[in-house]
């Protein structure tokens, strides 16, 4: 149950599943003069706040856009920090998340990440895969024609014939397999584009973008969304 504010009275219906783009901690940063990696430890805490609030929102999914294929081409020092504050809050959260029985799960390829930071992602993963409360997807190392190219090979390799191959099976090959389409897909930073994320899943979301940086994407922030979300009428094609 949503609690009660002005904007929040407003909103009428939830999504299901919500995904965000969390752009901007580096312009956040050199706003404020301060290195890159500052504007994603900011990043990581404003994460750390939205997880929370979706939580009381009961969010059924949640998930999180924070690194793609395409990011390995930046700096070595910012890739390192960030690879090393995955490792922190994965390691700081996961217990309290599993206490509020919020199923963890990464979506993306894992072999190109450090060996102890596949270690703790998937001990977060096999902790909390009983849980029942919201399931929060944390996309690290993930690119949706990756993810899309990565289910052909498996679908091709078991030697499953062409006939048998439709929208159903094959989103039993996604990363995202047994989880609902998104509704809402969100950005923010200002720009205007999916940037390789959720291709398939997000074929009929709805979109919203804005200029806020995500590190001051706050709960009020979020409610805009959601407010503007439950004014839509989403038709799926039809009329």
């Amino acid at each position: 149950m949503i609690a009660t504010s002005p904007m929040r009275e407003k909103i009428t219906r939830l999504p299901n599943h919500i995904a965000i783009i969390m752009d901007g901690n580096g312009r956040w940063a050199k706003q404020r003069g301060l290195l890159r990696l500052e504007g994603h430890q900011a990043g990581v805490e404003n994460m750390r706040s939205a997880i929370e609030y979706f939580i009381k929102l009961q969010l059924k999914y949640l998930t999180l856009y924070g690194f793609s294929t395409e990011n390995w081409s930046r700096p070595e020092e910012e890739i390192a920090g960030l690879l090393h504050l995955l490792e922190e809050i994965i390691d700081k959260e996961t217990l309290k998340l599993h206490r509020k029985g919020v199923r963890l799960r990464h979506l993306g390829q894992l072999d190109r990440l450090p060996q102890n930071l596949q270690v703790a992602i998937n001990r977060a993963a096999e902790l909390t895969k009983n849980n029942t409360g919201m399931n929060f997807s944390f996309a690290f190392n993930y690119g949706g024609r990756t993810e899309i190219v990565d289910a052909v090979r498996h679908i091709v390799a078991e030697g499953i014939p062409p006939e048998k191959v439709d929208e159903k099976l094959f989103n039993s090959y996604l990363y995202t397999a047994g989880f609902p389409e998104v509704d809402l897909v969100i950005r923010t930073g200002g720009e205007l584009r999916l940037s390789n994320f959720l291709i398939w899943q997000a074929a009929y979301s709805e979109y919203y973008f804005t200029q806020v940086l995500w590190p001051d994407f706050d709960s009020k922030e979020i409610d805009k969304a959601l407010l503007s979300y439950s004014q839509r009428r989403r038709r799926f094609g039809g009329l």
